[in-house]
């Protein structure tokens, strides 16, 4: 198999309107299109009968006392976690891209609503649900694709990895919440007939690069 997107390169940086949040000069940051970038693939294994989509960050601090506070550094060599930032489930074989744009055009406070998504498809819940979960204006279940927001005090350069991956089951039977974990389980246990990633990058901070 092979993924490719027209939205970025394999290796390079993300175009900030696929991101939640771009660099601010006075604000550090501000909000952005949030789109979601395209993706296509090809040569999906004889016998798929659907694919599902996994983005992830595996580079989020573990611990979120210092997360973009004045005066306040995360270091590169702080211990980092996985951030799901879109899970998007039950894609027909048939299916051979998804453009630009079409699953995510914007910011939704509070999330876009799930699990069903544009053409059909399946979102899960990304781990902006968790982020936001304290916040008076934005807490809510965040289904779908929401970008890169890194903090914009890290010193580390965050990787944005998209797996896609050719089940030979028709649909993915997931337990509990549709969230990254129990996404990735389901997948475990699926006939998985092969899978591909593309992985982007994406900084805040003005002075990783």
């Amino acid at each position: 198999m092979k993924l490719h997107s027209d939205s970025f390169t394999d290796g390079h940086l993300i175009p900030g309107e696929f991101a939640f949040a771009v660099a601010d000069s006075e604000n550090h940051i501000r909000l952005s299109a949030n789109r979601n970038p395209h993706l296509a693939w090809q040569n999906i294994p004889e016998g798929t009968q659907s694919l599902v989509i996994v983005c992830h960050d595996p580079d989020v601090p573990s611990v979120g006392d210092n997360v973009n506070q004045e005066g306040k550094v995360l270091e590169a060599s702080l211990p980092r976690v996985d951030f799901y930032h879109w899970l998007l489930l039950d894609i027909p074989a048939s299916v051979s891209e998804i453009a630009a744009g079409s699953q995510s055009d914007a910011i939704t406070p509070r999330g876009k609503p799930g699990p069903a998504a544009p053409n059909g498809l399946h979102h899960g819940v990304n781990d902006y649900t968790a982020w936001f979960s304290g916040d008076k204006d934005m807490s809510g279940q965040y289904f779908g694709y929401d970008g890169p927001c890194p903090p914009w005090n890290d010193e580390l350069m965050h990787h944005y990895v998209f797996t896609v991956y050719a089940l030979a089951n028709s649909t993915l039977n997931v337990a509990g919440e549709l969230n990254g974990a129990n996404v990735l389980a389901a997948i475990a246990a699926a006939d998985v007939l092969g899978s591909a990633q593309i992985t982007g990058l994406y900084s805040l901070n003005p002075t990783v690069g």
